[in-house]
């Protein structure tokens, strides 16, 4: 090899070193990990040294200012924002705060947000530097859909904490069998499926959404309910399409037993002699609220004898109930008034006639007493005809999901 060639062949090799490098250090800056920014309520929050703390009982805003070392313009800045804007008095003892402080170019810290936090979904920010104004943020709600399954020893309750699943469902589905089941008759060996709608933010359960479907084994029978909603229609359904909201409540009133049923002979506690007693006594604490087991409006509301203090509702053409030996009656509640499903109408005491708190409730049907406890109650209106091709889809896959336990 001539010396000219020898170092033209230097020199190509030295240029390909030199691109290899190049491309290699190109490769490393591009791999290099690019730092993550972490944000919270909007803000660079590892830029802040923050402090994390908890309103007392008797702090005020401007004290907690105070204490944080805020500014005079800041405090006043903080006073003069309106309350549609910020509400300094909704500060609640036990709530969480965050001050975020950031130095200066001189050296000195500075309050830059307060960051208030009434519950785990919500924060509101005061941006304390610049343009002081306020920022509301309010973390998603993340749904998570589950199946469970419960025999029930006691109540439902108690089987629900029992499994480790949501007490909540008990209360929802006492809701939706408030027409069909008396869950005070419960008996051991009943069992209930569920699938439902779990709610979180972040990684921290808040509660449950929506009931989908369950299936209810009691009396020797399983009571389906399917949620359905389309158009207008937005109601729990058994697989036929009936309402389960009925027109009538089973009770009207939480209570611990039935103290005396329905007869034509029964020796009146009291007066010691055989009357009839076409009614259902329900034996509850005194101040248990009372509700209407209907809509209806309110046809008698006064002190009557025996009864006490008694309410009497017509529903409709057919039905009226009464409400006897009342402590009192609910707050605004007038003869003439209209009153909903479950509105309250009085607490159960013991006025007129009574040896202790219990609540006497009566049904008329075409105006002859009917026995509450065999009152056959007539159904809501079914699954409109144009949706009962989609409802039955729908109950499939309900019917599906349920048996994913």
């Amino acid at each position: 090899m001539t010396l000219k060639k020898y170092i033209y062949t230097l020199g190509i090799l030295a240029i390909v070193f030199a691109s290899c490098a190049k491309t290699q250090d190109s490769q490393e800056e591009q791999q290099a990990p690019v730092p993550v920014v972490r944000y919270e309520w909007g803000l660079p929050v590892d830029s802040f040294r923050i402090d994390t703390c908890v309103v007392k009982s008797g702090e005020t805003l401007g004290g907690i200012m105070n204490k944080l070392g805020a500014t005079r313009q800041q405090i006043t800045g903080i006073t003069l924002m309106p309350r549609s804007e910020f509400d300094v008095r909704t500060i609640r003892p036990g709530k969480t705060y965050y001050a975020l402080f950031q130095t200066d170019t001189a050296g000195i810290e500075q309050l830059c947000y307060y960051v208030y936090q009434p519950n785990i979904r919500e924060a509101v920010v005061l941006h304390l530097t610049d343009s002081m104004h306020v920022e509301r943020f309010e973390k998603p709600i993340i749904h998570h859909e589950r199946a469970a399954e419960v025999v029930i020893e006691s109540s439902l309750w108690n089987a629900m904490a029992g499994n480790g699943l949501p007490t909540e469902l008990a209360l929802e589905l006492s809701d939706i069998y408030a027409w069909t089941i008396d869950f005070f008759g419960l008996q051991k060996g009943d069992s209930i499926r569920v699938y439902y709608d779990e709610q979180y933010v972040d990684s921290v359960r808040i509660g449950i959404g929506k009931i989908y479907a369950a299936d209810f084994y009691h009396g020797k029978r399983w009571q389906e309910a399917f949620w359905f909603e389309e158009g207008t229609i937005h109601n729990y359904y058994d697989a036929e399409g009936n309402s389960l909201r009925k027109a009538f409540l089973k009770a009207p009133l939480n209570y611990k037993r039935i103290s005396s049923g329905f007869t034509y002979a029964r020796k009146h506690p009291i007066y010691k002699v055989v009357r009839p007693h076409t009614g259902v006594d329900y034996a509850a604490p005194a101040g248990t609220p009372v509700v209407s087991i209907g809509d209806g409006v309110v046809t008698m509301k006064q002190y009557k004898g025996g009864g006490g203090h008694t309410v009497k509702i017509k529903h409709n053409s057919t039905y009226t109930t009464a409400y006897l030996h009342l402590s009192k009656y609910a707050k605004g509640l007038a003869v003439g008034q209209h009153v909903k499903q479950g509105q309250v109408i009085g607490y159960v005491g013991s006025s007129g006639a009574s040896t202790g708190p219990h609540l006497d409730f009566r049904v008329w049907k075409n105006g002859t007493p009917i026995d509450p406890l065999k009152m056959q109650s007539p159904p809501a209106e079914p699954i409109p005809a144009q949706y009962k091709d989609t409802f039955a889809t729908v109950v499939e896959n309900y019917r599906q999901l349920l048996k994913q336990q």
